[in-house]
């Protein structure tokens, strides 16, 4: 068996020496297992791309991919798969939050014939309080919401077959989620429970603006119904208006009088106004994506490898 570990590197050289140790101490020497290690360098502006070259010319069995500039975690995900050559792939952050040891339970559970194998977290250490809580309801929101049932509580930490890993790349849509890419082309899947670590060095990739935008990536590469809500929105606002009409018009053929309350038909028409500024930006997400799409840019550009593919 030939094992390709997929690690996205963004401004990681606190770690990335340590998470190399770590990752051929968990699967350098298991039995029947060939390793190539695949660091995805996603455009770090730090020491991190020496340290990559200076690991690769130490150590064959170590791959690197370096974009010309940053093109986001989810884009080094699938460059990673793209240049995966094993008869299964890992993909693990270089942070060390989530422990390379997991990865011998999922070869295990691949040996078994599952296809798909994810990490599942029972704990995040090291995360305050409000970030364990949306996180929370981020993943039950998510499958609420979506038509794909993506597993709560995981994140990209996952061992991937073969046919999956050739499916992937018959997936080319720019707006990457691809945790939900990977529970839509299905696949026989199981999950193994984990205690996610606090990070070992350095800070999170993952500030509260880019987590947002991550989750509405989520929601709208898996679903049509923030399209629907808006839909909604419309018909319940033009109902209220039509209540309103029909209650001006009895008002004044029953009493003779128009209706007073000139803060009142101010509140309707900011209300009003308010949900169709709403509407018209969630088609303007979805539009926006089109727009994306149609343009057929590569999703990531490569400016330099180092080391070649290993054959199964």
């Amino acid at each position: 068996m030939l094992l390709s570990v997929i690690v996205p590197v963004y401004n990681e050289q606190a770690v990335l020496s340590t998470t190399h140790r770590q990752l051929i101490d968990a699967l350098g020497h298991l039995p029947d297992v060939d390793l190539e290690v695949i660091y995805v360098d996603d455009g770090s502006a730090d020491g991190s791309p020496q340290i990559l070259a200076d690991l690769q010319k130490a150590d064959a069995r170590v791959r690197v991919i370096r974009f010309s500039r940053n093109f986001g975690h989810q884009m080094a995900i699938t460059a990673g798969v793209d240049e995966a050559s094993g008869d299964a792939a890992a993909i693990i952050d270089a942070d060390l939050q989530d422990p390379p040891e997991a990865i011998r339970e999922m070869i295990a559970r691949w040996r078994e014939g599952y296809q798909v194998v994810y990490g599942q977290r029972t704990r995040r250490a090291g995360e305050s309080s409000f970030k364990r809580l949306t996180a929370l309801a981020f993943y039950r929101l998510l499958r609420r919401l979506t038509d794909t049932a993506i597993p709560l509580d995981t994140g990209d930490f996952r061992l991937l077959d073969r046919q999956v890993i050739e499916a992937l790349r018959e997936m080319p849509e720019r707006d990457r989620f691809v945790r939900g890419m990977v529970s839509w082309v299905g696949f026989r899947q199981i999950g193994v429970p984990y205690a996610r670590a606090a990070r070992f060095a350095g800070e999170s990739k993952y500030p509260l603006g880019k987590m947002l935008r991550f989750a509405f990536d989520g929601v709208a590469s898996f679903s049509i119904r923030p399209l629907r809500l808006a839909t909604w929105l419309g018909f319940c606002s033009s109902f209220f208006a039509l209540c309103g009409i029909i209650y001006a018009i009895a008002v004044r053929l029953l009493t003779n009088r128009w209706v007073a309350g000139w803060a009142a038909t101010f509140v309707a028409i900011l209300f009003v106004g308010g949900i169709q500024l709403l509407s018209v930006g969630v088609i303007g997400e979805y539009v926006g994506r089109i727009y994306g799409e149609v343009k057929r840019r590569p999703l990531y550009i490569v400016a330099e490898r180092l080391g070649g593919k290993r054959t199964r």
